[in-house]
């Protein structure tokens, strides 16, 4: 945690939310999932642990020491990247390639003991395998674009635009994923406006981005574009609504795309209820019955056995509602942010 303190390479600006790195929401997004997938593995080792006689605490501890250090790793970079102090990245990028090859020795240990595909603890670490693995190449990713490690002149950079004028307010596009997907970023707004009555100048200037004046000339060039193509063909006409799509075709793609992915999750809930429901059914009936006791070495779960616990699958409804509820907000933002430029433009 040097870098909380590593204010001499801070550029002075109004906002301290500038984020420096290429490759930041891959980061973030491969960070959450190695967060699943270590609860995965605490789940996992915890229901392998009950089903034995005697504990067996390295089923479970050491993917506890593994989540923590997880979370530990996403907030030490966000403090790095708000601080722009590169180097300190260093010791992430040495974290990532021990516990890449931890991780891959375990891989190869399973292997040479027969452990079949079908086993969630070999899937998981595979998983993890190929997680590390990325993580790996986003860090030498920063490496070889802000060139600060093993290059003489290392890359320059300048904040935004936005960041430089006082007067913008609104930081959707400069902030974290995670402060995205929360708005945590409004929070000070949000108590301001509960103490006392907001006007305009509290709620500042649009970014440049979501200005009328930059999407009105994104869809004209879009336009122009649509008249070049035709000139040839003089019995048709440009198209606007190919122009729009040019224009802001990406944006509505990605919130469908989350919309997507909340029905999908939306199926979880009645599965998952499902399962707690003849979980609890079929440990009715069995209450007369010896419980299963299961050879410590043999410890391996498959992932239709880990799914029959109720413990777990009240868990994953748990998150797959977080989940839902996150890509829907995502969708509805993304939706109404595409339409306030779609507006202005036309």
């Amino acid at each position: 945690f040097p870098g909380w303190g590593s204010q001499s390479s801070k550029v002075q600006i109004h906002h301290n939310t500038w984020l420096h790195f290429p490759g930041h929401n891959l980061r973030w997004i491969l960070t959450f999932t190695l967060l699943f997938v270590h609860v995965c593995e605490i789940a996992e080792g915890i229901v392998s642990d009950t089903q034995m006689k005697s504990r067996h605490l390295h089923l479970f501890l050491p993917a506890i020491m593994g989540f923590v250090a997880a979370t530990v790793s996403i907030v030490y970079y966000h403090n790095i990247e708000t601080s722009n102090f590169p180097k300190l990245l260093l010791a992430l990028f040495l974290y990532w390639i021990m516990a890449f090859v931890t991780k891959t020795i375990k891989l190869v240990r399973y292997c040479q003991d027969g452990v079949p595909f079908s086993q969630l603890r070999f899937c998981i670490t595979g998983i993890m395998v190929i997680l590390y693995g990325l993580l790996m190449a986003v860090e030498i990713n920063v490496i070889r674009v802000r060139r600060y490690v093993f290059f003489m002149n290392p890359q320059k950079v300048k904040p935004p635009e936005d960041l430089q004028d006082l007067g913008v307010r609104f930081l959707q596009p400069f902030v974290n994923l995670l402060s995205k997907a929360t708005y945590w970023w409004m929070n000070t707004l949000i108590i301001s406006a509960h103490k006392k009555p907001v006007d305009l100048k509290a709620i500042g200037k649009l970014p440049i981005a979501m200005r009328a004046l930059t999407n009105y000339v994104c869809l004209k060039e879009a336009y122009e574009e649509q008249k070049k193509k035709v000139e040839d063909h003089p019995n048709r006409s440009p198209s606007i609504w190919l122009a729009m799509y040019s224009a802001f075709g990406r944006p509505i793609l990605l919130s469908s795309t989350f919309r997507y992915l909340a029905d999908l999750l939306g199926f979880a809930g009645p599965l998952c209820i499902s399962g707690i429901v003849q979980g609890f059914q079929n440990t009715t009936n069995n209450t007369n019955t010896t419980e299963k006791v299961r050879d410590p070495s043999n410890s391996y779960l498959s992932s239709e056995e880990f799914l029959r616990n109720v413990y777990v699958l009240a868990v994953l409804l748990f998150l797959a509602l977080i989940l839902q509820r996150t890509f829907l907000q995502a969708s509805y933002y993304v939706t109404t942010e595409t339409g306030i430029n779609l507006r202005g433009a036309l």
